[in-house]
């Protein structure tokens, strides 16, 4: 049976650090960065490479849109 392998996209310029995606993801791959973007905020990003599963929890919670989750089945 394949797997299901996941990765996510934050656009870093419009993410607000509302922290909404860190607290829904559940398998704790989300993590504010130290580092601000052009607008103050620290924004959201990937934290463990192999771990996401691509279940999208992330982005439906995000207010402005800025997350896109990939999926690729792994053999």
């Amino acid at each position: 049976m394949a797997k299901i392998k996941g990765a996510i996209v934050v656009d870093t310029e419009r993410c607000k650090g509302c922290n909404l995606c860190v607290v829904a993801c559940p398998l704790h791959v989300i993590a504010l960065t130290k580092e601000v973007n052009v607008k103050g905020y620290n924004y959201a990003h990937q934290i463990l490479e192999d771990t996401c599963n691509g279940c999208a929890s992330c982005a439906q919670v995000c207010p402005d849109g800025c997350i896109s989750v990939y999926k690729v089945k792994v053999e």
